[in-house]
């Protein structure tokens, strides 16, 4: 009952940051303690009109921030109190400006990235290494059939931040990756975008299996600087 009480419809607007707050906010409300268990994906769907997809991408989105776990076959528990006002690192994009914001973005990105390049180098596991190596090899057999790789492109850099016992390079990184992927899938309509960049994955790679951390920093700059050149050239 407390459940339905707390968590009521949303409207259609932008439903993944409504949920976000909403879960957020019930969590407070209730006082929701570590170890406790929120409601079940049904419920959720249920008291807040949205569907299936939607709660998995916030669940997954709150996983990503270190605040709850799911357990195969119990369900998702908190890891720790949290808060609307906590949850999330919220950005301001401005939208109508996407060559500057791109830059923008990327400006912080390579000083954080790189780093985290450099951390993972030092910090990596053989499991590290083993996680990072799978992602890589299916990013590559997806950019080799299909030509570009996006979510799987993503998902070998969340492993390298993975890689640098950190959490907050994901926490950070994820969220900047998050935000502005709201708004462009494709920067500039074009699936070719930062093609070039994909050689420097697997050298990137290298580095941090040879645990030399300064490899790694070139390397992550060699595909940032493959981002730069074209945003300034395909925003002509």
């Amino acid at each position: 009952m407390m459940t339905k009480a707390m968590l009521t419809p949303l409207p259609s607007i932008d439903r993944m940051q409504q949920v976000i707050d909403a879960l957020s906010d019930f969590i407070e409300s209730s006082e929701l303690q570590a170890g406790q268990q929120l409601p079940t994906e049904r419920e959720l769907m249920a008291a807040l009109s949205v569907g299936r997809s939607t709660i998995r991408e916030v669940l997954t989105h709150f996983q990503a921030l270190g605040v709850v776990e799911t357990r195969k076959g119990s369900g998702t528990y908190l890891l720790k109190p949290v808060s609307k006002a906590t949850i999330h690192m919220p950005l301001s994009l401005d939208t109508t400006h996407l060559r500057d914001v791109l830059l923008q973005t990327l400006e912080v990105r390579r000083g954080i990235e790189c780093e985290a390049g450099m951390v993972a180098a030092r910090k990596r596991t053989t499991s590290d290494i083993a996680i990072i190596e799978e992602k890589l090899n299916e990013m590559e057999r997806v950019h080799i059939a299909k030509g570009t790789s996006g979510p799987e492109d993503l998902a070998f850099h969340l492993a390298v931040y993975d890689a640098t016992h950190n959490p907050l390079f994901k926490q950070l990184l994820e969220q900047m990756r998050g935000t502005f992927e709201r708004f462009w899938t494709h920067p500039f309509d074009r699936q070719d975008f930062a093609r070039r960049s994909f050689p420097f994955h697997r050298t990137l790679f290298n580095a941090i299996v040879a645990q030399d951390p300064e490899a790694a920093r070139a390397e992550t700059l060699k595909i940032l600087d493959v981002v730069e050149e074209d945003i300034k050239e395909m925003s002509k």
